[in-house]
């Protein structure tokens, strides 16, 4: 009986989603969004609801605040900008993240790939953790960590990708000032 129920409420939902995003298709949205690389969202007056397939998800370059080869598609808010925000990085395999630490709390969750993630001022691999997809990390703000992906196996050549959601603005602040990709020319 709970399972039906659960069916029932959740079918409800999508429809009511559905229908106003149905209703409002036709609508054209007054402003466009300032956020770099930001998604297709619902149609203006569905402005309550922001939701996304994995198609419409638009990436684009990383910030050169890390390092290169990374992309990043902005689902909500601005990540430079104060107030909540929702970004996705997507990361190669053998993508390193030198040691740093962020000024608010992080909050990441892997969607796809494995990313290996460590704790302190010194990159070592060996005492990274493994996290796949589902994996959920809150991380305070100045706790020093860096990461890397590693894709073996079955997903060796797959990207990662991985959603980080706060409050902006958000912030990379490396432990070696070597390390900062800004500072190389």
């Amino acid at each position: 009986m709970k399972r039906l129920l659960s069916i029932a409420m959740s079918t409800c939902l999508l429809l009511g989603v559905a229908a106003a995003q149905t209703k409002t298709s036709t609508k054209k949205s007054a402003a466009k969004s300032t956020a770099p690389a930001a998604a297709k969202a619902a149609p203006a007056g569905a402005s309550h609801v922001k939701a996304y397939s994995p198609d419409d998800v638009k990436w684009s370059v990383a910030p050169n605040a890390l390092p290169a080869g990374a992309q990043i598609a902005v689902l909500e808010g601005d990540p430079m900008k104060a107030g909540p925000y929702t970004m996705r990085l997507k990361l190669p395999n053998n993508y390193r993240i030198p040691p740093h630490s962020h000024s608010k709390t992080e909050h990441v969750t892997v969607l796809n790939g494995n990313i290996r993630v460590g704790m302190g001022d010194t990159f070592d691999e060996k005492s990274m953790n493994s996290f796949g997809a589902g994996s959920f990390a809150a991380i305070e703000p100045g706790a020093h960590h860096y990461a890397m992906v590693k894709n073996d196996n079955i997903l060796k050549g797959h990207d990662t990708i991985i959603q980080l959601h706060g409050e902006g603005p958000w912030e990379i602040h490396y432990v070696n000032a070597s390390d900062d990709p800004r500072n190389k020319k």
